[in-house]
């Protein structure tokens, strides 16, 4: 989450938006009356634990949370700027995560241009991610948030084009921005320099690349819909997201070097919607395969099918394979401890079921490791009482018959939260 600094900085923000309104200067052609538009939410957010973790608190999440969004629609851009002020016992502080600050300009007919801090997400995935390859919050997914802060947001400009043949949108992150990971704070893992569970005890420190300008990333999709059904290319530059290696002495963790190139096909299929999703991802660091302290190259592939079979009760399935490459160069340079598959296998299923005039949602998102004969599921349930208010109550259950799977690992980071959202 980021620090005091930027809630400075929104604040300042907003009060120059606010000013600009109340003063609505007509000399001013460029910014005419500056009308902006208000929305958020206030939330109270409570989670604990139910397994024994002594490398953790008790409460996976304790939380009030005031999220305020600013927008304002003019004729030469569109200005955004959204922001949550946090009050977190299990961290016991205040903080304040921007999640967007943006401007949205149309400088052509056929090309649109946006500049900011601002989400960023593409690909065919359901909770799983090839060609996707923009922050993910994964310490909010597993303690009990609300889903929509998986998606971290990146400081960011896309610049999108549109013709007949095919749309190009082209993202340039000038500061590598990583996925918000697992390092013993608020989620505990396996250690397997330790041989055990660790996480307050043994924070992951990690290396990366953070010169302005100098490790920046690219991506790319170019896509076009024929036929019903939607296609696209892509094509990534950067590091992996994740921590992929660690120093030779191995008191670090960091990110190397890495490319990815994809496609996916999007359409109907039978009664439902299917999907199909390929990724390479480019390890430039250990093409050979002969280094073990940095991640080998990949293949990765997804297959999935989405159909209503029932009234108002949708079945989602998803199949998803990881391919190392150079397999036997990584078995003969694997260093001491478990070693992974060759061919690493998730299954996904979604089931969700609306009720009570669609105000009640109950769903089951399961993940199901066959490789790793581990578990992870995320039942929950979300009851719209009045168009304002909503309450929800669900569950992160992580079971496994080895404690160094990734799911496995998490097994005393199972938890049970509630929360009670008001919208306006």
């Amino acid at each position: 989450m980021r620090r005091p600094a930027r809630g400075a900085a929104v604040a300042l923000m907003a009060a120059v938006l606010t000013t600009a309104a109340a003063e609505q200067a007509p000399d001013n052609p460029f910014l005419g009356d500056l009308p902006i538009e208000m929305t958020g939410f206030y939330e109270l957010r409570s989670g604990y634990r139910l397994r024994n973790d002594p490398y953790e608190k008790d409460m996976s999440v304790m939380e009030t949370r005031l999220q305020l969004g600013l927008d304002s629609y003019l004729d030469w851009g569109d200005l955004r700027v959204k922001g949550d002020v946090i009050g977190d016992l299990v961290e016991e502080q205040a903080d304040f995560d921007l999640r967007e600050a943006n401007v949205f300009l149309r400088p052509l007919d056929f090309m649109d241009l946006k500049i900011g801090r601002q989400p960023l997400t593409w690909g065919t995935g359901d909770l799983l991610f090839i060609n996707d390859l923009f922050p993910k919050d994964w310490v909010s997914f597993f303690i009990g948030r609300d889903v929509e802060y998986l998606k971290a947001p990146s400081d960011a400009v896309k610049t999108s084009f549109f013709h007949d043949v095919a749309n190009v949108d082209f993202v340039y992150i000038p500061q590598f921005d990583p996925d918000r990971g697992i390092t013993g704070r608020r989620v505990s893992y396996y250690n397997p320099m330790l041989g055990r569970f660790a996480g307050q005890d043994a924070i992951i420190h990690t290396n990366r690349p953070n010169r302005w300008g100098r490790d920046a990333e690219y991506a790319m999709r170019i896509y076009q819909t024929v036929n019903n059904y939607e296609l696209a290319v892509y094509g990534y530059w950067g590091y992996w997201k994740s921590p992929g290696g660690v120093v030779p002495l191995m008191t670090q963790a960091i990110y190397p070097d890495l490319d990815v190139y994809g496609a996916s096909i999007r359409g109907p299929v039978a009664r439902g919607i299917g999907n199909v999703e390929v990724g390479y991802y480019d390890s430039e660091d250990n093409r050979s395969g002969h280094t073990p302290t940095i991640n080998h190259s990949e293949m990765r592939y997804l297959v999935g099918y989405t159909q209503e079979i029932g009234r108002d009760l949708t079945l989602g399935l998803q199949y998803y394979v990881e391919q190392m490459m150079n397999y036997d160069r990584y078995r003969r340079a694997a260093p001491f401890g478990p070693t992974r598959d060759e061919f690493r296998q998730l299954a996904t299923v979604r089931l969700t079921r609306l009720l009570m005039n669609q105000n009640l949602r109950v769903g089951v998102f399961t993940y199901i490791g066959m490789s790793d004969s581990d578990c992870y599921m995320r039942p929950n349930a979300n009851y719209k009482i009045t168009d304002n208010l909503a309450v929800e109550l669900g569950a992160n259950v992580f079971f496994g018959d080895h404690r160094d799977t990734f799911f496995g690992q998490f097994e005393n980071n199972t938890n049970l939260y509630a929360a009670l959202r008001y919208s306006f």
